[in-house]
């Protein structure tokens, strides 16, 4: 809804895209790619033997990940919020990924699955309950 805030601000901000850190990229790409199904929108090295930087998505949610120092704390969570979390949860074990048999839980804000990435990460997908 908007509000007279919202009509006179110059200023108009868009969802933030985290940025993870992360330390082994052929495992990053599996957990992301592979496991969870985001797709590699691009990446980006400065010169070849130098760390990588590249984005993923899937749906509305994109992820920036980096392997260069300083970028993102090992142990970040990203809240991530989802319909059709049990679809999810399902598809995710039927790939018998070996790093991970995520489980849904519940909390008094909805229903949450949390996963770790190959560093540490951890995305916190959640379906919030209805009103």
């Amino acid at each position: 809804m908007a509000t007279d805030r919202d009509m006179t601000d110059p200023v108009s901000l868009s969802a933030p895209i985290p940025v993870l850190r992360m330390f082994d990229v052929d495992r990053t790409r599996a957990f992301y790619l592979d496991f969870l199904g985001f797709a590699l929108d691009w990446e980006h090295r400065f010169e070849p033997d130098l760390p990588l930087y590249m984005q993923v998505s899937r749906s509305g949610a994109t992820l920036h990940l980096s392997e260069h120092h300083g970028d993102g704390s090992p142990g970040a969570v990203v809240f991530v919020p989802i319909v059709g979390i049990e679809a999810f949860r399902d598809a995710l074990l039927a790939k018998g990924y070996a790093y991970a048999r995520p489980g849904v839980e519940t909390a008094p804000w909805g229903r949450e699955m949390t996963i770790a990435d190959p560093s540490g990460n951890r995305l916190r997908f959640c379906e919030r309950r209805k009103a």
